[in-house]
């Protein structure tokens, strides 16, 4: 018996090196996919964690409608706990904050003897969403995995497509794409095998089978390309065999085409929709809270306002979008490859967030003297409080007293220095972010223009190839025709390596130096993959395979320009909203704040005096109109221009990230790179307008009060 091994393994291995195949190696499957898993998707690791101590403690059975939801859910993420641990952690983590919420309530009534019942409402929602999220977070990893591994779903299939045209084995060709995807792709293809390996299934077949019933409703046109790639293997006709393959690659296009198109249709209205209600409309209210706080005497505090600006809305508004975004389709090569780029360390740095941290810090410690202040055993403790009357900062401040408690500050002094606040966090993720992104996206915006070009420079390779002129060679030729555009750079890149004495792969690939390095893309490293593999077999099937590559390339990128032009009118109105609208309407909104407070203040020290020196019943009437317009019993600009600046911050990061992912997908390089050159456009022009308003409104309020 082992004879006739020793034999059969022999020529096996003559047959596959005839044959051009690659050797066939053992594989411990079950090894080689848990350890990926465990290093991949350490976050969801955590999260295990914490769902089976939870069922340890208390075990809370989902109903019975969704336990299949559940159970498919997490076996989407390939995660191990039983659905009851998933709603045991939401369970205890409801509860444990529901109690802790009443505890700290109770606490802080007896040390103060304020009963201040928003606070209690604010931690019972806090708890009640805290259990949403969690009672969720399965269902919402699941859609996160699947729009993930769908964005690679064309490049798998170009990878099992390409090399079964010169080798027809299944396996072999779910094998070579398992190695070569990102994940999560590349974990579902590595679990076909473990299925087969831990008895799951008794054959490979029955376990991609399994494996394609879970795209069945999200990407039914995979499910369709991959059947019949199974079918071209009982095709006896060579050029119908790969006639069935092309077929399949055409059938995954024209799916997500399908998908893209729907998808611009249906997000127009919902994100109109979030941008008048989430943005326009509470930017609007902004106007009317200065002299709502008066006329509602003190039932709306600046609490209440950091509360719904700061927490509610944007909270809002970044729930909708995400749900939004969840449902957007993938295209071709979103995931990318800059790990291994030079400029990555600068990303990765932590030296953008400490020298953004002190450029940001002396800003700050201005913006807060006002509170320092407003809390005199702070100022006591940091020795400013016998500095505040030599200095004038007590009318520069304006505080005032209601009651025995110390409220304000009402001066157009403090509200200046509260524009430093907002400044202070702008600068503070403006310098960060663009320190992090300055080179790298730079590489980015290349990248992008290779890939637009790549379908031409693929054709004129696949051209090269056919006509019989080697690898090595071809990248030098094309390099000529194309000098001086990013493509002629990465070509030229490639031939120079060559030159060097690198071989093909090396020239491409090498963690060091090679092409691919500089220009990180999934596209681009894909293309050159197969044409590796294609060379192996022969220059005519790597020409085919490049040209098969540039023309699917070619439609996923008119597939996601027409997506771009389709949600043009609604990203442009964002966009506008973002750096110009929003800016200066919140700014003319403090203005207008400043010159409400100072007027009322003026009218009430005037009617206090009227009524002092009773002049002829109109101390009665004055009495009234003091109490309708208290000063006391406004909210401070101060704290209302701090709540709209950092919301219009807020704002910046929801609504550019929202931008990013509609016109290309996940990128979280270009998203940092525009959240940067979106706050110095939005939150500059805010502070310059805030600046503006405050003194002209304010000047034009004194003069006129003077007069009275």
């Amino acid at each position: 018996m082992t004879k006739v091994n020793e034999i059969l393994e022999r020529y096996q291995g003559r047959i596959e090196r005839e044959l051009g195949a690659e050797p066939t190696e053992k594989v411990d499957f079950t090894r080689e996919y848990l350890k990926f898993k465990n290093e991949t998707f350490k976050p969801l690791n955590r999260y295990e964690k914490a769902a089976k101590f939870s069922g340890a403690i208390i075990k809370v059975k989902p109903p019975a409608k969704d336990v299949a939801k559940f159970r498919k859910s997490l076996e989407t993420v390939h995660s191990e706990i039983l659905p009851e641990d998933a709603l045991s952690l939401a369970v205890l983590a409801f509860v444990l904050a529901l109690i802790s919420s009443i505890v700290s309530f109770v606490v802080y009534f007896l040390l103060t003897e304020e009963f201040i019942f928003l606070y209690l409402l604010l931690g019972i929602m806090f708890s009640g969403f805290l259990f949403y999220w969690l009672y969720t977070f399965p269902f919402v990893q699941a859609k996160k995995w699947e729009l993930k591994s769908s964005s690679q779903l064309v490049q798998a299939l170009l990878f099992i497509v390409i090399y079964m045209k010169h080798t027809p084995n299944l396996e072999r060709a779910i094998k070579f794409a398992s190695d070569h995807l990102p994940a999560p792709l590349s974990l579902d293809f590595k679990k076909i095998f473990w299925d087969v390996e831990v008895g799951r299934y008794s054959n490979i077949r029955q376990s991609i089978d399994a494996y394609l019933e879970t795209w069945r409703e999200s990407s039914p046109e995979f499910v369709e390309a991959m059947h019949l790639i199974e079918s071209s293997l009982f095709e006896p006709v060579e050029h119908k065999r790969i006639s069935i393959l092309e077929k399949s690659l055409t059938v995954m296009l024209e799916g997500v085409q399908e998908k893209m198109l729907n998808y611009t249709h249906s997000i127009k209205a919902p994100l109109t929709n979030i941008y008048m209600l989430g943005i326009v409309l509470p930017t609007l209210m902004l106007a009317l809270i200065p002299l709502a706080s008066a006329l509602l005497e003190g039932l709306l505090t600046w609490q209440h306002v950091v509360i719904i600006f700061n927490i509610i809305v944007p909270f809002f508004v970044y729930y909708l979008t995400s749900q939004i975004l969840l449902t957007r389709p993938a295209g071709y090569g979103e995931a990318e490859l800059l790990e291994a780029h030079p400029n990555y360390k600068e990303y990765k740095s932590k030296t953008p967030s400490v020298i953004a941290f002190f450029v940001a810090l002396p800003f700050f410690i201005l913006g807060i003297l006002p509170l320092i202040f407003f809390f005199p055993g702070l100022s006591d403790a940091v020795g400013l409080q016998d500095f505040s009357l030599p200095l004038g900062l007590g009318k520069f401040f304006d505080f005032k007293e209601d009651a025995g408690k110390i409220v304000g500050p009402f001066g157009a002094g403090a509200t200046l220095l509260s524009l430093l606040l907002p400044l202070s966090f702008s600068l503070y993720f403006a310098i960060n972010y663009g320190m992090r992104t300055k080179n790298l996206i730079k590489t980015r915006r290349e990248t992008k223009i290779l890939e637009s070009e790549f379908s031409s420079a693929l054709f004129q390779l696949g051209n090269r190839l056919s006509a019989g002129v080697p690898a090595e060679m071809v990248f030098g030729r094309v390099a000529e025709v194309l000098r001086g555009s990013p493509t002629g750079k990465f070509f030229s890149l490639v031939n120079s390596n060559i030159q060097n004495g690198m071989s093909v792969r090396e020239a491409i690939f090498n963690r060091q130096r090679g092409a691919i390095t500089f220009f990180p893309s999934s596209l681009i490293k894909t293309s050159m993959f197969i044409l590796i593999e294609g060379v192996k077999k022969g220059l005519k099937i790597a020409a085919a395979s490049m040209m098969s590559i540039a023309e699917h390339a070619r439609g996923i990128h008119k597939i996601e320009e027409r997506l771009k032009d389709l949600v043009a009118d609604v990203v442009v109105s964002m966009k506008s909203n973002i750096s110009f609208l929003a800016p200066i309407l919140g700014g003319i909104v403090i203005g207008l704040a400043v010159m409400i407070t100072f007027i009322i203040n003026k009218l009430s020290q005037l009617l206090i005096g009227l009524e002092g020196a009773e002049a002829g019943g109109i101390g009665g009437g004055a009495t009234g109109i003091i109490t309708l317009f208290s000063i006391e019993k406004m909210i401070p600009p101060y704290f209302l221009q701090a709540s709209i600046g950092i919301y219009l911050l807020q704002i910046i990061f929801i609504l550019t990230s929202t931008v990013v992912v509609v016109e290309n997908g996940a990128d979280k390089l270009t998203e940092k790179s525009e959240i940067a050159k979106n706050i110095y456009r939005g939150m500059f022009l805010y502070l310059i307008v805030a600046f503006l308003s405050i003194l002209v409104l304010g000047t034009l309020a004194s003069l006129v009060m003077t007069q009275f």
